[in-house]
């Protein structure tokens, strides 16, 4: 059971770098996670 059980985020960017770290610490804490980035393929 994570901090963030049952919420959500949304992370800008998230495909790479800063982004992406914060996209994967929400997730490990129990967050759903929506990643947007310029780079579509790398996001995938």
């Amino acid at each position: 059971m994570g901090v963030l059980d049952g919420k959500a985020a949304i992370v800008t960017g998230s495909a790479r770098g800063i982004g992406r770290a914060t996209a994967e610490l929400l997730v490990a804490q129990g967050a759903q996670v929506l990643i947007n980035d310029l780079d579509g393929d790398v996001a995938e």
